[in-house]
């Protein structure tokens, strides 16, 4: 652009100079500066259908059959032992029931931290992750459902009363203890209706996992893995979009930079993942970032190392971005480690450590939204408001 721009000056100086007649320096000024603006005008990707020989399709084959879909059966196998573990306790609340219950909730839900990412397919045509994970829960709206019979759980008006966050409010934060937890349940006014809405949540969450879960073996797979040409809607390259954008919005927002109030002008300590357990905010935030991680580097459940995104930068011998993005996954891992085990606690006791590791996720968003998306000439698919 610049040597374009320096050309341009020195034709048209060298015109001027040897006084050539007005109407040819306009001409010639004309397109000259057709030219520059051609020359500036270039592409913020190189999107489109042309090949980098990268195999393309072992990576999506990867991804689908060792990541995805074993994330889907996890989260299937988790949600059917919380489905058992509420029905011991509705047949009978008891502390050890209780915990039982706990217990389980928690296994879904790191379970689940595996999952939310892959918001392509049946999950993106269903709003699955605003049934599953919106936080904080309405806890208003909550009370009031629970009192009302017949009521389709899927609309979107309750999104923010069901899923996981509502499950984190109805086993711990009815009461100030257990023993009146246990009360709701139990000897209270309306006890049959909360041992009903909590057993709707559990089975609206199980049964609609399973329909995503199945639709990817039985139908999205195979077109996920034939979808390899290098276009706006083709499979990787909305795959790479919907990464950086769990990495950007789902993570780094979500868990540390609301609470930490990045995004308004006081801190928000009551909107953190899992607030009213009180214990596991950060071990669901781990669970978050390594499925980040394994996403990357194409890391199956079971830990085999499988084509990934960093095989495709090696591929494009991108080693020192490569080496960039590796280093700051460090820097974020040191980080999470040194954090209250409460979120919520950690905004309200130090919350320069939640904004120093929103700002080391940052950093990642950068590598992975600029540099990535550039070297393999994918556009941003989603609108960014935030200022990143």
């Amino acid at each position: 652009m610049y040597a374009t721009l320096g050309i341009a000056t020195t034709l048209f100086l060298d015109l001027h100079k040897f006084k050539y007649p007005k109407m040819l320096q306009k001409i010639v000024l004309s397109l000259l500066l057709l030219t520059i603006v051609y020359s500036c005008d270039e592409p913020t990707s190189t999107n489109n259908n042309t090949s980098d020989s990268f195999d393309r399709g072992a990576l999506l084959t990867n991804l689908a059959d060792n990541i995805i879909i074993p994330a889907f059966e996890d989260l299937t196998t988790q949600l059917t032992a919380l489905k058992n573990k509420k029905d011991d306790f509705i047949a009978s609340p008891n502390q050890s029931t209780l915990t039982a219950l706990r217990t389980a909730w928690l296994d879904a839900y790191k379970a689940w931290q595996h999952v939310e990412m892959y918001n392509i397919g049946e999950a993106e045509k269903t709003f699955y992750t605003f049934q599953m994970n919106v936080y904080p829960a309405n806890t208003s709206k909550i009370t009031d459902t629970i009192e009302t019979e017949n009521v389709d759980l899927t609309n979107p008006f309750y999104n923010d009363a069901v899923g996981f966050p509502a499950l984190d409010y109805m086993l711990f934060g009815l009461a100030d203890s257990d023993s009146l937890i246990l009360e709701k349940y139990t000897t209270a006014t309306g006890a049959n209706k909360y041992k009903n809405y909590l057993s709707l949540l559990i089975d609206q969450m199980l049964s609609i996992t399973q329909n995503v879960s199945n639709d990817w073996k039985k139908n999205y797979r195979n077109t996920f893995v034939s979808s390899t040409d290098n276009t706006t809607s083709s499979s990787l390259n909305k795959f790479v979009n919907d990464f950086i954008f769990y990495t950007e919005k789902i993570f780094r927002a979500n868990k540390f930079g609301i609470p930490a109030g990045n995004f308004s002008d006081t801190s928000l300590p009551e909107k953190v993942e899992g607030y009213y357990s009180k214990e596991y905010s950060k071990q669901l935030a781990q669970e978050s970032f390594q499925s980040i991680k394994n996403t990357f580097y194409g890391i199956s459940l079971d830990g085999t190392d499988g084509k990934g995104l960093d095989d495709y930068l090696k591929h494009l011998n991108k080693t020192e971005l490569l080496n960039a993005i590796s280093s700051q996954f460090d820097v974020i891992d040191t980080q999470l480690q040194g954090l209250n085990n409460n979120l919520s606690q950690q905004v309200v006791d130090d919350n320069t450590k939640m904004t120093e590791i929103y700002d080391a996720i940052q950093k990642s968003v950068v590598l992975f939204k600029v540099d990535m998306l550039q070297a393999f000439g994918i556009r941003v698919d989603y609108a960014d408001a935030d200022g990143d």
